[in-house]
């Protein structure tokens, strides 16, 4: 595109301008329904996908960089900060300057300010992240939040304004902010109703009456959103349940007590195999773990399971902590044939689901332990006196053959006791 054309679309000024080519990465269940819109609104679009995806009227590229080679305008609509961040950065050989980044997935100012450093000088980023989820996304009536220097919100209005209402919430980073403040008010709400319809069942208060009720509060809005789902189980996933745990994640701040208390709930109901149906899976999800009195818990601060098993699970006052390894967040074997490294690695993961509970190692009432070579026991021995300082708790070590993954040494599971109150 010559560069005349690129300056014109820059004036804002009433002057008729040429339409940017605009880069759409990303085609999830929002992602495909914004860029038709783009599409239908006139825009030459070009998109990707991990998954081929096609939109019809625009043109699939086979990479984020060839995405972005002709591109003015480069819109992100990803799952998460990690996915944004390995997209653009396999996008950054086709950047060019004076592209603007407009990344529209919820991701949270901090990894909004990372972006800004690892983007080049010369290429400008705005953060959109939207209110809404699928019908709003095919109507074109989603709120915009958008962050940014004014001169880049300027270049991108217009584009915005496709997809609903654009709300300006001030300096980068600031859109990414307030879609996260929302988020800690609506989606616990929606925890909080799921709870209440538990504690309703089980002190024998009928459902359809308590859901009346609500319906004439302040609540009476929400209640009705959610009450096809109570009705009638999850609808099509909207707004997926484990995108919804991953935005408390990312909210997590130490005022907010109930919206943790509300990600622990949701990382739960993932962990039982909910993360892809829709948020309102919670309803039914609240009532199981309220019957059987077990919660599964899979704490942020460690890299997730496989969806086969939970972390950790809690009932009652006792902690059973599943077998930790040494594999990284990709999945990848930690300090393979180094029993210290491997040993310091899973002492770590423990400590960091334990703290999750309110525990520390004095906590722990049983330990136990798989090697696959007992002759390296002294040096998991001296790794585990750094950690467990105290009186030890009781304790089992076995040699097995092998672990479920190769290059894997050592596995370690705990049992605790979690103190009173927490």
């Amino acid at each position: 595109m010559a560069h005349m054309q690129s300056s014109r679309w820059w004036n804002t000024s009433a002057v008729p301008t040429v339409d940017p080519m605009i880069s759409f990465l990303g085609l999830g269940h929002m992602g495909a329904l914004m860029a038709r819109r783009l599409v239908a609104a006139g825009h030459k679009v070009t998109v990707w996908n991990r998954t081929p995806r096609t939109v019809e009227g625009a043109f699939g590229a086979a990479s984020p960089a060839e995405a972005v080679a002709e591109a003015e305008l480069v819109v992100t609509m990803l799952s998460d900060p990690a996915a944004v961040r390995r997209v653009l950065a396999d996008a950054a050989p086709g950047l060019r300057p004076g592209t603007l980044v407009v990344e529209m997935s919820t991701i949270g100012p901090e990894a909004v300010a990372e972006l800004r450093d690892r983007l080049p000088s010369q290429v400008g980023l705005v953060d959109a992240p939207v209110l809404g989820s699928v019908q709003p996304a095919r109507d074109g009536t989603l709120t915009v939040l958008a962050g940014g220097l004014p001169e880049d919100l300027a270049r991108c209005r217009d584009v915005l304004g496709v997809f609903g209402h654009v709300r300006e919430a001030g300096g980068p980073g600031a859109g990414a902010a307030m879609k996260l403040a929302v988020m800690s008010a609506l989606v616990p709400a929606q925890v909080l109703l799921a709870e209440t319809l538990a504690y309703g069942e089980a002190t024998g208060v009928d459902t359809a009456a308590l859901l009346d009720v609500l319906g004439e509060t302040p609540l009476g809005t929400l209640v009705e959103r959610i009450r096809p789902a109570v009705e009638n189980g999850p609808p099509e996933t909207r707004y997926a349940l484990g995108l919804a745990a991953k935005d408390l994640v990312l909210a997590s701040h130490p005022t907010q007590t109930l919206a943790a208390a509300a990600r622990d709930r949701l990382l739960g109901a993932a962990a039982a195999g909910l993360g892809d149906r829709d948020l309102t899976a919670v309803f039914g999800h609240v009532g199981t773990a309220r019957r059987t009195g077990v919660e599964k818990l899979n704490p942020a601060s460690v890299p997730a399971t496989n969806g086969l098993y939970s972390h950790a699970t809690r009932t009652g006052d006792l902690l059973f902590v599943s077998g930790q390894v040494a594999l990284d967040e990709a999945g990848q074997v930690v300090g393979e044939g180094d029993m210290t490294r491997q040993s310091e690695h899973v002492m770590e993961a423990l400590a960091l689901i334990l703290a999750d509970q309110g525990c520390t190692f004095d906590d722990v009432t049983h330990i136990r332990t798989h090697l696959t070579d007992m002759s390296l026991l002294p040096e998991y021995a001296a790794v585990r006196r750094r950690h467990i300082t105290g009186e030890p708790p009781a304790s089992t070590t076995v040699e097995v053959s092998r672990l479920f993954r190769p290059g894997l040494l050592i596995e370690v599971e705990v049992i605790a006791a979690i103190p009173a109150g927490r």
